[in-house]
């Protein structure tokens, strides 16, 4: 995975999978074979029966600086086809709930990836940017509506208009982030957040998040509900709340 040293790390701690940008000399951008690796990694990752959630962070303080922009030619070419949209469509589409654990900066295709998970988490030191229109670039449009899907049109216009940094306050204001924490504290709550999720029954979860995301049609949200009849996910929830314990959640996906 490691391109000099620039890298993509993975670590399992449990149900949780734990994705790191490194990129110490350029601010953790990423480098073409990063972009290139991710949807790799997270084709392993899903296929991991261990893995409920998935953390995706920066090294040493900060998220990611960016796309390296050292081949513009071979990003001028592909527009829309890069590699760096694949990537985050494979990060959107990705079956587990995943969170953005966010400090430092978190500009371009950093943002770009913060935004294409589930949840995003930010220190109070986080800043946010969409540099496009400082480099004569058109963002691309997938990575565009998925924006303007998350903030609003007015918020990611501005974004996308004045390519200015925004704080996390401002971030949290806008629906950029979900929440702000010291910096000290960022690890621990997202520690926190994947822990419960990891709790739930991962049926309701998979679900919500394909219906959420508008990724199921009307055929497949049927065979959700049959899911629900089938497993005895609902059965084993009510029976626990009833009898005061924690659930016995067992439903797993099935292979595709």
């Amino acid at each position: 995975m490691a391109v000099s040293d620039a890298e993509l790390t993975v670590e399992v701690t449990g149900p949780v999978a734990t994705v790191v940008i490194s990129n110490p000399a350029r601010r953790n951008a990423l480098t073409p074979a990063m972009w290139r690796q991710l949807p790799l990694l997270l084709d392993r990752l899903e296929a991991d029966p261990r893995v409920r959630a998935l953390v995706l962070t920066g090294a040493a303080g900060t998220f990611c600086a960016g796309a390296d922009l050292g081949d513009l030619d071979e990003l001028l070419e592909a527009g829309d086809a890069s590699i760096a949209v694949a990537a985050e469509e494979r990060l959107a589409a990705f079956g587990r709930p995943t969170v953005a654990a966010i400090s430092g900066a978190c500009v371009g295709g950093g943002c770009q990836l913060a935004v294409a998970c589930d949840l995003r988490l930010a220190a109070a030191d986080a800043r946010f940017g969409v540099p496009p229109a400082r480099l004569g670039l058109v963002y691309p449009a997938p990575t565009t509506r998925r924006l303007a899907r998350l903030v609003g049109p007015s918020a990611a216009k501005h974004l996308l208009f004045t390519a200015e940094l925004i704080d996390a306050g401002r971030a949290l204001r806008i629906g950029l982030v979900d929440e702000v924490l010291p910096p000290d504290d960022l690890a621990a709550r997202v520690g926190a957040v994947t822990a419960t999720i990891a709790e739930r029954s991962r049926l309701t979860v998979a679900a919500a998040k394909e219906i959420v995301d508008e990724r199921a049609d009307a055929d497949r949200i049927a065979w959700w509900h049959g899911q629900v009849r089938e497993s005895g996910e609902a059965r084993e929830g009510v029976a626990a709340a009833n009898e005061r314990r924690p659930p016995r959640f067992d439903w797993t996906p099935p292979t595709r």
